[in-house]
C-alpha cells in the first residue's frame, strides 16, 4: 500500500482513543531514543554540523510515518493519527513558549536594552526571504511562483494572504504552496543544520543569531535557537533562548500585516524589475501545473480541552524525561514543581485566549504571562525563575520536533510531485529570513563576538 493510497483511506476516519494512545506512545519511545542518542557533533571545514536530540526526534518520527504502510496493522501510523500527530503540535508548542516565555521575563531589562537591534532586525526576516529567493528563482527560471515562494516563510497566515488575493491554482498559489511544503518536510532540519554551522563559524554574535532564528515557526524556532544554543556556556545558551523567543513573538504577532501591507508589494515590485533582467529567455513557468499539486491537508483531528490538558501534562513529563537523559537533572520536587508552573502558565494563557474570544493568539498571552512571572518587580519572580530555571528549553523542544516527524509523511505525496528548482528557491527564502535578520541585528548590537 503506498503513501497515497494509505492517506486517501485514512485521512476520513477519525482517530480512536487507541491509536491516539498509541501515538503518544510512540513519540515516548523517540524522545527516550532521541536523548539516549544526544548531540553528535560533525566537522565541516572550519567549521561543524552538531545533530541535536530535537533533530533526531524528527527524522524518527518522519521516519515511522514514511514506513508505516509496510508495519504490522497495530503499529501503523495511519493517516488520521498523522493528522491527530498535527493537532497536538499546538500544545507542544505552548508548554515550549511558556517556558521560554519565563525565561524573556527576568531578561526584559536587557532585551529593551538591546534597543535597535531588536526593533531592525524583523525587516532582514520579512525581506531576507525576498532577497535571497527571488534572485535564485529567475535564474532558475521560475516566473511568477516566484512571488509566492519568497515574499515570506510560507506558514498559514502566508497561504491564506496568497491564496485570497490570487487563488491557489495561480502561479503565485503554486509558489507558496511549495514554501509552505518544502518548509513543513524539511524545514526544522534546514534551519537548524544552517544555524549550526553558522553559528560554528564564529562570525556573528550569538544574540544576532538568536534574533536570527525567530523566524515566526514555532518548530523552526526551536531547532535553530537549539542548534545555537548548543555551541555556547549554559548562560549564553539561556539569553540565545531568550532572544530567539523575543524575536519569534514580535515575528509572530506583526507578521500578518507586514507580509500583507510591505512584504508582498515589495515582492511583486521586485520581481517586476528583476525578471526582464534575469529571466529573460526562460520558460514560462517552472513549477508544476495546477492540477498536479495537492493541497496542503488542513484536516487535523479535533482535540476537546480535556483532551488537550492531558496532552499538556504528558509532553511536560516527556520534556522532564529529556531534561533527566540529556541534562542530567532528575525530576525531583524542584523540578517537577517547576514544570508544574510551566503547565500552569499555558492553561492561565489558554484561559484568557478563550475568554477573549479567540481574537488574539494562545501564543501572545501564554507568552506575557510568563514574561510577567519573573519579570524582576513582580513578587517571587526570583523563586519562580529558580524551579522553571531547572528544565532546559531544549528538552521540551524535542517533544516538539516529535509530533512534527510523525505528521510529516502526509505531507510527502504531494512534496513529490513539486520540481527540484522551486525547492531550491525555498530552502534559500528560508536561508534568506535567517541570516537577513541576524545581518541586521550583528549591525546594531556593537558587541564583541564570541
Amino acid at each position: 500500500m503506498t503513501t497515497d493510497v494509505l492517506a486517501a483511506e485514512t485521512r476520513a476516519r477519525p482517530v480512536t482513543g487507541a491509536g491516539k494512545l498509541l501515538l503518544f506512545l510512540l513519540a515516548l519511545v523517540i524522545v527516550v531514543i532521541a536523548e539516549a542518542i544526544g548531540n553528535v557533533s560533525i566537522p565541516v571545514g572550519t567549521g561543524k554540523i552538531i545533530l541535536l536530540p530535537l533533530l533526531w526526534a524528527l527524522l524518527l518520527g518522519g521516519a515511522i510515518g514514511l514506513l508505516s504502510p509496510r508495519l504490522p496493522p497495530p503499529l501503523r501510523l495511519s493517516g488520521a493519527m498523522q493528522n491527530a500527530a498535527s493537532a497536538y503540535l499546538q500544545p507542544a508548542l505552548l508548554i515550549f513558549i511558556a517556558k521560554l516565555g519565563l525565561l524573556v521575563g527576568g531578561s526584559l531589562p536587557k532585551i529593551l536594552a538591546s534597543g535597535w537591534a531588536l526593533v531592525f532586525q524583523e525587516f532582514g526576516h520579512f525581506f531576507g526571504t525576498m532577497v535571497f529567493g527571488l534572485p535564485v528563482a529567475l535564474l532558475l527560471g521560475i516566473k511568477r511562483e516566484a512571488i509566492g515562494a519568497t515574499f515570506s516563510v510560507g506558514r498559514e497566515p502566508s497561504l491564506a494572504i496568497i491564496g485570497e488575493r490570487y487563488g491557489m491554482d495561480s502561479p503565485e498559489g503554486r509558489g507558496v504552496l511549495a514554501e509552505y511544503l518544502t518548509g513543513t518536510v524539511f524545514g526544522a532540519v534546514f534551519i537548524a543544520l544552517l544555524a549550526g554551522l553558522i553559528t560554528s563559524l564564529g562570525i556573528f554574535n550569538p544574540l544576532a543569531l538568536a534574533m536570527g532564528a525567530g523566524v515566526g515557526s514555532g518548530s523552526m524556532m526551536a531547532a535553530a535557537s537549539g542548534a545555537i544554543a548548543a555551541q555556547q556556556t549554559p548562560e549564553v545558551a539561556k539569553e540565545v533562548a531568550t532572544f530567539a523567543a523575543a524575536s519569534n513573538l514580535v515575528t509572530t504577532t506583526i507578521g500578518t500585516y507586514f507580509t500583507l501591507f510591505l512584504s508582498l508589494p515589495f515582492t511583486i515590485w521586485a520581481y517586476g524589475k528583476l525578471e526582464p533582467i534575469l529571466g529573460r529567455h526562460r520558460p514560462d513557468a517552472a513549477g508544476p501545473a495546477p492540477a498536479a499539486l495537492d493541497a496542503p491537508v488542513h484536516e487535523e483531528a479535533r482535540i476537546g480541552l480535556p483532551e488537550t490538558v492531558l496532552a499538556w501534562i504528558l509532553i511536560g513529563a516527556y520534556g522532564l524525561i529529556g531534561n533527566w537523559l540529556t541534562y542530567g537533572i532528575a525530576p525531583d520536587r524542584t523540578v517537577v514543581a517547576g514544570m508544574a508552573i510551566i503547565v500552569g502558565v499555558v492553561l492561565a494563557g489558554y484561559a484568557l485566549y478563550l475568554l477573549c474570544g479567540r481574537k488574539l493568539p494562545a501564543v501572545l498571552w501564554v507568552s506575557l504571562i510568563g514574561m510577567a512571572l519573573t519579570y524582576p518587580a513582580t513578587p517571587y519572580a526570583a523563586e519562580i525563575a529558580a524551579m522553571t530555571g531547572k528544565i532546559n528549553f531544549l528538552a521540551l523542544a524535542t517533544p516538539i520536533l516529535t509530533f512534527a516527524g510523525l505528521s510529516v509523511a502526509k505531507d510527502v505525496p504531494a512534496f513529490r510531485r513539486l520540481g527540484w528548482r522551486i525547492v531550491v528557491v525555498s530552502f534559500m527564502a528560508n536561508a534568506g529570513t535567517f541570516l537577513g535578520a541576524a545581518l541586521i541585528a550583528q549591525f546594531f548590537l556593537h558587541a564583541p563576538l564570541g
